[in-house]
């Protein structure tokens, strides 16, 4: 699955063009490799995007085409969220 839809999908980024977005401007890594919006996102993988003053790591653990708001979390398990201080 292409990783702007896993975000949009399982709710992490509520709109793809923003997840899209935040992709190309090198804030999401998978696996500690940089990420573009049309890299493979398996089950298993390590994601890690930034947000503004936060970054949240969290683990793939389902993939689905399309899911309901109370079912969404289940993609995906959180890792951990950190704050990082602006240079």
């Amino acid at each position: 699955m292409r990783l702007d839809k896993f975000l949009k999908v399982s709710r992490l980024i509520k709109r793809r063009p923003l997840a899209k977005e935040v992709a190309d401007k090198g804030r999401i890594s998978i696996n500690g490799q940089q990420a573009k919006a049309s890299s493979n996102v398996k089950v298993g993988d390590e994601l890690s995007i930034r947000f503004g003053q936060k970054i949240v790591t969290v683990k793939v653990e389902e993939l689905q085409d399309s899911t309901k708001k109370e079912d969404a979390a289940n993609m995906y398990r959180l890792l951990k969220e950190e704050r990082v201080e602006e240079e």
